[in-house]
C-alpha cells in the first residue's frame, strides 16, 4: 500500500529531544546517500535540531521538536550512493523515481480538484431546471464571485505554495502552521471589501447594463453564496497545510465525502425546503463550511503536531513576505480567471449559437485543466520540500521532470479532442448548428493543449521559487497584450468569429509556455534557489 493510500502515521522523532541526546547524534556520521552527493552540504551545517537550553523557548518555539536526521517526506527514493561507469551520479533513476512520486502526488490533488468543481456544477444542474432566467442569473453570480472573490483568494493563498514547502522540511517545520495563521487573518482582513461588493453587487450589475431581473436574482445568489466565502478561504489554506506534509490525500478524502452530500443538500434545499433560487447557495456555503470543519477536526486528531504552533505575537510578524508574494500571486491566478470571463463577455455579442458553443468549448477547457494545475500544485510541494532539505540538483530534476510530464499530458489531450471531435459536443447539446461550430474550432483548443498543460505546471515552478511576480508579468503580457486584442481583432474584425477568440487565445499560450519554461526551468539556479529557500523561513522563524 502506498504512502497516499495509508493512514497518516505519527512520527517516532516527533517529540522534543533534549540537547544531549543531539549533541550524541552529531557525533555520529550518517551514511552517504544519493542525494548527498548530488547535492552540496546543508549550508546551515549539521542539520539536527535540537531545543538548545530551555531559555531558547519562546511562545514561538513548535509544539513538537523533531529531529532532522528523519526525514519528513517518506518517499520511495534510493538512497543507496551509485556512481556511474565515469564516476558520475545517475540521474535517470532519480527521473523515475520523481515521476512516481509527482505521479502520487497529483492523482489525490486532481480528485480534489474534480470534487470542489463538483460544487458550483451541481448548483448549476439544479437551477437550471428552475427556469432560463434563474439559470442566467446563477450563471452570472458565479462569475461574479469567480472574478471578485475567489480568483483573489486563490491568488493570495498560493503564497503559501512559496513558504509552507521548504518550512515543512526546514530545521523550522512550526512555520508551517504559524504562516498558515498569519495568512488566515491576511484573509479574514480581504474578505471584508469582498463581501461588501457581494452584499451590494445589484446596483454595480445594473450599472454594467444587465438585465434588472437577471441581477436581481444574481445579487440574492451572491448574498446567500458570502455565507460560504470564508469556509472556502479556510480551504485554499488547509489544503495546503496538508499538502506540504504529503498529506495529499486528506484533502481529497474530506472532498470526497462532502462532495455527495453537497449534491443532496442542492436538491433537498431547492426543491424539498422549497427555498427555490436561494437554496442552492446555501446548500454550496453550507457544504465549504462542513469541509472546513472537517478539516479542523482531521488535522486535530489524526495528524501530528510538528506543523504546528501555539498561536501568539508572532502571527502578526511577516506579512511583507505574505503580501508580497500573494499580490503577486493574484496577478498571476486571478489575471487568467479574469481572462476567459472577458472572452465569455465577448461571446455575447455574436449570437445565440456562438454562444451555447463557446460554453461547450469553455467547459472543455476548464475540466482539461484540472490535470496539469494538479501536477503543478504537485510539482510546487516536491520542489519546495527539496529545496528546504537542500536538495537543489533533485529539485532540478523534479522540474524538468514535471515539464515532460506536462507535455505528454498535453498530447494526450489533444489527440483526444482531434478523435471524438465529431462527437465531442453531443455530451453537451443536440443542437446541429452547435455541434457543427464546435467540430469546426476544436481542434484549436486541440492544438493549444499541450502549451496550455506546459505554461501551467511552468507557472507552479515559478510559484516555488518565490517568482510569482514574474508569474503574474508573463500571464499579464501573454493574455492583455497578446491574446485578447489579437482575438478581439481577428474576430469583430477580420470577421472570424470564435475563430478568431481562440486564435488569440492560442497565441497567448503559446508566448506564455515559452516565457515561462525559458525564466522558471532554464534559467533556474537551483543552488541559489535552495539557499534562498532556507533565508525565506529561517528570516520569519
Amino acid at each position: 500500500m502506498s504512502p497516499l493510500q495509508s493512514e497518516p502515521q505519527p512520527f517516532p522523532h516527533n517529540f522534543a529531544t533534549v540537547s544531549r541526546t543531539a549533541k550524541a547524534h552529531q557525533s555520529s556520521q550518517p551514511i552517504p546517500s544519493i542525494d548527498d552527493a548530488l547535492d552540496p552540504p546543508h549550508p546551515l551545517g549539521n542539520p539536527i535540531r535540537c531545543m538548545g537550553s530551555v531559555e531558547n523557548i519562546t511562545e514561538r518555539s513548535p509544539l513538537l521538536q523533531q529531529n532532522h536526521s528523519t526525514p519528513r517526506t517518506h518517499e520511495p527514493v534510493n538512497d543507496v550512493f551509485q556512481v556511474g561507469s565515469k564516476g558520475k551520479i545517475q540521474s535517470s533513476q532519480i527521473y523515475w523515481e520523481e515521476l512516481g512520486i509527482l505521479s502520487r502526488y497529483t492523482l489525490p490533488i486532481f480528485a480534489t480538484q474534480i470534487f470542489e468543481y463538483s460544487f458550483s456544477a451541481m448548483s448549476v444542474v439544479v437551477i437550471g431546471h428552475l427556469s432560463t432566467v434563474h439559470l442566467a442569473a446563477a450563471t452570472l453570480g458565479m462569475m461574479t464571485a469567480s472574478v471578485t472573490g475567489y480568483s483573489i483568494i486563490q491568488g493570495i493563498t498560493s503564497a503559501l505554495d512559496t513558504l509552507l514547502p521548504p518550512a515543512w522540511t526546514s530545521e523550522t517545520p512550526h512555520m508551517v502552521g504559524l504562516w498558515s495563521q498569519r495568512m488566515i487573518v491576511m484573509t479574514a482582513l480581504i474578505l471584508i471589501p469582498i463581501h461588501f461588493v457581494w452584499f451590494y453587487s445589484e446596483p454595480i450589475l445594473l450599472a454594467l447594463k444587465q438585465d434588472p431581473e437577471v441581477a436581481h436574482l444574481a445579487a440574492v445568489y451572491l448574498r446567500y453564496a458570502s455565507l460560504g466565502l470564508p469556509a472556502y478561504s479556510f480551504n485554499c489554506i488547509s489544503r495546503r497545510y496538508f499538502q506540504c506534509q504529503g498529506l495529499f490525500v486528506v484533502p481529497a478524502r474530506i472532498i470526497a465525502v462532502v462532495a455527495p452530500l453537497n449534491a443532496f443538500l442542492n436538491w433537498f434545499f431547492v426543491y424539498s425546503l422549497g427555498f427555490s433560487f436561494r437554496g442552492a447557495p446555501i446548500a454550496t456555503a453550507l457544504s465549504f463550511n462542513i469541509v472546513s470543519l472537517a478539516s479542523i477536526l482531521y488535522a486535530y486528531f489524526f495528524v501530528p503536531r510538528a506543523a504546528w504552533i501555539p498561536i501568539g505575537r508572532g502571527v502578526w510578524q511577516g506579512w511583507g513576505v505574505l503580501g508580497r508574494l500573494g499580490i503577486a500571486g493574484i496577478g498571476q491566478t486571478a489575471s487568467e480567471w479574469w481572462t476567459w470571463e472577458l472572452i465569455g463577455l465577448a461571446t455575447s455579442f455574436l449570437g445565440r449559437v456562438p454562444l451555447a458553443a463557446q460554453s461547450v468549448l469553455l467547459v472543455t477547457t476548464a475540466f482539461l485543466f484540472q490535470a496539469p494545475f494538479s501536477l503543478s500544485i504537485a510539482t510546487s510541494v516536491r520542489i519546495g520540500n527539496l529545496l528546504g532539505e537542500g536538495k537543489a540538483r533533485r529539485a532540478k530534476i523534479v522540474a524538468h521532470t514535471s515539464i515532460v510530464v506536462a507535455v505528454a499530458i498535453g498530447c494526450i489531450w489533444s489527440i483526444t479532442l482531434l478523435v471524438f471531435r465529431k462527437r465531442w459536443a453531443y455530451l453537451f447539446n443536440d443542437d446541429p448548428d452547435v455541434v457543427l461550430l464546435v467540430t469546426s474550432i476544436l481542434p484549436i483548443p486541440a492544438l493549444f493543449q499541450v502549451f496550455d498543460m506546459t505554461t501551467t505546471v511552468a507557472g507552479g515552478i515559478l510559484r516555488a521559487r518565490g517568482m510569482q511576480g514574474v508569474g503574474a508579468l508573463v500571464t499579464l503580457s501573454a493574455y492583455y497584450i497578446i491574446g485578447i486584442p489579437l482575438g478581439l481583432i481577428l474576430t469583430f474584425y477580420f470577421n472570424l468569429h470564435l475563430t478568431g477568440l481562440w486564435t488569440g487565445l492560442t497565441a497567448a499560450l503559446v508566448y506564455s509556455a515559452g516565457v515561462s519554461v525559458w525564466t522558471g526551468v532554464v534559467q533556474a539556479d537551483w543552488e541559489v534557489e535552495g539557499k534562498r529557500a532556507q533565508a525565506r523561513v529561517e528570516s520569519n522563524a
